[in-house]
């Protein structure tokens, strides 16, 4: 047993001669076996023994206690008690007003009250750690969240400006936080933005200590499918048969092998039938949840009143690495037990997008603050309703953006219920809630009083807070109480359930004269909501983080795609954008080393209106550090001349050959008016003539000329054609996740990219609930790479192109023989939809798409005729071409003289175009010499 589980963790094979092995004496031996191996050494057995007893270490363990917290140092010198009044009520003010507060009892009661709890429980030192560090972060600018979990329902987290959600407003619960029945560590988990979240925690260490802050480890163990191919790999079983004993094992946190073999009868058949899978069954189900690895917590901070190492062990994330991070080796629950401080600094992409979009927005309207719009904004919620919710915030999905148009959005409180009702089992009441929201439905209460807790819900409970409501309103309990009521049904004990339903039932008898047989209904009814409740008040956080990105979507259109694509490092999720903004009828301007910044940008055009600028930090194989070299000399030194000025400007080590063969791939130089071929041959020259010019000046032999080097030219060099559009457009997508000088599916624009289509580019980010609809696909075929199964079948692995990405269709055997019969046949070029089966990998999460059918569109790719002698068309776009690119036509034509018409094209990035015939001054003579000249214009 212990040989398999060393060669999991070696990543070798049983049967290998030069596996590692351990002593088979390698054991704990009885105190007999330990004497008689020391049998000629007696007293060394005897000196164990003293030394075991001289020993006396004890750990307290207890999560409750605050001894072990760092004490936070108040600045006027009072007590950590009166200095959190101070803050608390001063926060008040800020939040509700002076006036309010003097004469609101309700709200300063509810303070005096939580106050009250916590200083009883001992953290107030946990809650102005907290606050400090969150204030620190806000007045460095960098963006922190409105709140998440439960502690948005603390009045005195709202005042001291821990969390942004006003917890009155939206009916939140101190309790469901801080419960002073059950008392526990305060859990306040903190949104970051992602890029700046570890300038938070540095800030933390300084303040508390080096070595008295670390981050957490986290043990990684065997779960039930993968134990079984870990095992049948290192018992060298072929992929095949291990994949179908683990296809047998369904997925999920609580499934265990032994469930498995209980419910599975075809899983207990393959085990008897084969001694293999036997073999491997064995084995898998002793190691079933022992440790396969370490990590590192991806959001956990662990912070003491003193060096860590004087309360827990302590490792490093790399022991091959001497500076790596410290990590305590205590886990989560581990940490909580030793009464140590934990904190979850996590980072959510979101609050960086939002932050981004913000400062653009305040190019156009300098006092801008997000969190200060209305949150009834009609533009917003149109927008919602409309599903028009790609880039919006948990709103995106497919089956979200359907949920959203049927629901009938009206104010933010909606948006707060559908993320709490959007899940797994909840959804189960959602069309009983549309169905009473739109009255079709009338709700029929047990009793009256629970109109006033699910009434707002239509009727259906969904928040964890309504079932402590009514455990409050209709059997008397305090909140405290009926927390722990809550918790006890979600874990389904028996025995306390059973105890709980007696006080319950008693209680709605002497609070409210509720029948027995009232109450046993009520209570069933809470029960069954309990088990699907969600957190109100982290659904209250995350609802107003949607909100406020829809907001920025529906009068920020353009500068929120540039967060959005500023802050998305697949390429692949770029082009999604892309499409999506040339949807919304925004144009995105391509690369520019002239014009571009690092991140996507706004810039005006000159008819007036908005576009987005594609970000260098973007394209792929550049790299944000040396491109913001490249932007701080051109901020110092003016616009780049040519190719060969980037060269002498820029040391070689900011921008080397693969860095420059990438922005002119790119298109990132096309203002060079040179074809991207010919500097593309021509890199070398101008890196070895900078080399040249970059020593000279180190050397103080510098000069104003060397810093004018030019590669030399062959006089009168003939022109190079350019490269294909197809290996142009190529090397767009690979670089930039989108087209640009031009696009292949333009012809079908309008048809594959139809909503009763599933995006490509979205078919990642599909729920599992959603994996089980059916799907269409559609988009170009860009290749089919025919295969023969082991039965000796053909099928094939098609990929498929449409606006928003390409992916792999994989077509079992009869499907390709339809396919290849079908019109215009299966090659590339031939445009189609597909009903596909789509499936989610239990081992890396990725998404497989299986064709059930194929069939044309009807359309395909056009090719030019050869020998077509017709009109001259060149093609030009106002966002990337100038007045100097049609200057260049111009003097192009006017060299070949003739009776060919020419045409010229106007197209921009939304597919749109108009065709202009020149007048006869510009007819042409058609010939090989003006095609290659003119071949950047194609």
């Amino acid at each position: 047993m212990h040989d398999v589980l060393i060669c999991i963790g070696t990543n070798e094979k049983l049967a290998s001669p030069k596996r590692m092995r351990y002593s088979t004496e390698v054991y704990l031996k009885s105190p007999e076996e330990m004497r008689e191996v020391f049998k000629d050494y007696p007293e060394a057995v005897e000196n164990t023994l003293k030394i075991a007893e001289r020993c006396n270490v004890a750990i307290k363990l207890d999560s409750t206690s605050t001894e072990k917290y760092p004490e936070f140092g108040t600045p006027d010198g009072s007590s950590r008690e009166e200095y959190l009044r101070k803050v608390c009520y001063k926060g008040l003010e800020e939040r509700y007003g002076k006036e309010r507060v003097a004469a609101d009892k309700e709200l300063r009661d509810r303070l005096d009250y939580e106050l009250g709890i916590i200083n009883q429980l001992k953290f107030p030192s946990y809650f102005l750690i907290t606050a400090d560090f969150i204030n620190w972060a806000k007045d460095h600018d960098i963006p922190v969240g409105p709140g998440r979990g439960s502690a948005a329902g603390s009045l005195v987290a709202y005042a001291m400006k821990i969390t942004n959600i006003d917890p009155l407003r939206f009916g939140l619960i101190f309790e469901r936080f801080l419960n002073p029945e059950r008392v526990s560590p305060p859990d306040i988990d903190i949104d970051f933005c992602q890029t700046r979240r570890p300038e938070v925690i540095d800030y933390v260490r300084q303040k508390y200590g080096e070595r008295a802050v670390s981050h957490i480890i986290t043990y990684g163990t065997m779960g039930a499918k993968s134990v079984l191919r870990d095992v049948a790999r290192v018992m060298d079983m072929s992929y095949a048969d291990g994949d179908r004993i683990s296809k047998l094992i369904e997925t999920g946190p609580k499934v265990t092998l032994q469930s498995s073999y209980k419910s599975n009868e075809e899983l207990r058949e393959l085990i008897a039938s084969d001694e293999g899978y036997a073999e491997l069954w064995g084995y898998a189900t002793r190691l079933e949840g022992l440790i396969r690895n370490v990590g590192v917590h991806a959001a956990g901070v662990v912070i003491g009143d003193r060096p860590l190492d004087e309360h827990v062990a302590l490792t490093r994330d790399d022991l091959s690495d001497p500076h790596a991070a410290v990590v305590a080796q205590c886990d989560m629950s581990a940490i909580y037990e030793v009464g140590l401080l934990k904190m979850d600094f996590l980072g959510l992409k979101t609050l960086t997008v939002m932050h981004d979009a913000e400062q653009y927005a305040r190019w156009r309207v300098p006092e801008f603050k997000l969190d200060s719009v209305p949150l009834d904004d009609r533009e917003t919620l149109d927008l919602l309703n409309r599903g028009d919710t790609m880039g919006v915030f948990q709103l995106e999905s497919g089956g979200m953006v359907d949920t959203c148009r049927r629901y009938g959005i009206q104010k933010i409180e909606d948006i707060i219920d559908l993320l709490a009702l959007y899940r797994p089992g909840a959804m189960q009441f959602m069309d009983e809630m549309i169905e009473v929201k739109k009255g079709l439905r009338q709700v029929e209460y047990e009793h009256p009083l629970l109109e006033q807790v699910s009434g707002e819900t239509y009727g259906v409970m969904i928040y964890q807070e309504q079932v402590q409501a009514a455990a409050k309103l209709l059997a008397g309990y305090t909140l405290g109480g009926a927390d722990l009521l809550r918790r006890a049904m979600g874990k389904k004990d028996p025995a306390k359930m059973a105890k709980e339903k007696a006080h319950f039932v008693e209680g709605c008898w002497k609070t409210n004269q509720i029948d027995e047989k009232t109450a046993t209904a009520i209570f069933d009814k809470i029960e069954k909501f309990a088990g699907y409740g969600f957190n109100k008040s982290h659904s209250a956080c995350y609802g107003h983080i949607s909100y406020w990105t829809a907001y920025l979507k529906a009068h920020f259109p353009v500068e929120f795609l540039c967060g959005l694509m500023s802050n998305e490092a697949n390429n692949d999720k770029i082009g999604v954008f892309i499409q999506e903004a040339n949807r919304m009828g925004i144009e995105i301007l391509p690369p520019d080393v002239n014009k571009s910044m690092l991140k996507f940008t706004p810039e005006k055009m000159p008819s007036g209106k908005l576009a987005v600028r594609y970000g260098l930090a973007a394209i792929k194989n550049v790299g944000e550090g040396a491109m913001q070299i490249l932007l701080e000399e051109r901020e110092k030194n003016g616009e780049f001349s040519s190719m060969e000025d980037i060269c002498n400007r820029l040391d070689s080590k900011s921008v080397n050959k693969k860095i420059l063969e990438s922005l002119i791939r790119a298109g990132a130089l096309d203002w060079t008016l040179e074809p991207r071929c010919v500097l593309f041959e021509r890199v070398d020259l101008a890196l070895s003539g900078a080399s040249q010019v970059h020593k000279d000046k180190a050397l103080g032999q510098g000069s104003l000329f060397d810093m004018t080097f030019e590669a030399p030219r062959v006089k009168d060099e003939p022109a190079v054609p350019e490269w294909s559009k197809e290996q142009r457009m190529g090397d767009e997508k690979d670089l930039l996740g989108a087209y640009f000088c031009g696009h292949p599916l333009d012809s079908m624009r309008g048809v594959i990219d139809a909503e009763k289509y599933t995006r490509i580019g979205l078919i990642d980010t599909l729920e599992p609930h959603e994996l089980k609809q059916k799907h269409q696909i559609a988009g170009m075929v860009r290749s089919v790479t025919p295969k023969i199964s082991k039965a000796g079948r053909k099928f094939a692995i098609l990929t498929l192109e449409d606006f928003t990405g390409s992916i792999e269709v994989l077509l079992w055997s009869d499907v390709y023989e339809k396919a290849q019969e079908m019109e215009g046949g299966l090659e590339p070029g031939v445009f189609v939809s597909v009903r596909a089966n789509i499936r989610e990998d239990d081992r890396t999460s990725s998404k497989s798409v299986a064709a059930q059918s194929i069939d044309p569109l009807g359309g395909k790719k056009r090719k030019s005729k050869s020998g077509d002698q017709g009109p001259l068309n060149i093609i030009v776009s106002p966002l990337r071409h100038t007045r100097k690119n049609l200057e260049q036509i111009r003097d192009i034509l006017k060299r070949y003289p003739g009776r060919s018409k020419v045409n010229l094209t106007i197209k921009d990035s939304l597919g749109h175009s108009q065709i202009l015939e020149l007048d006869e001054r510009f007819r042409v003579n058609r010939c090989p010499e003006l095609e290659t000249e003119l071949s950047m214009y194609n």
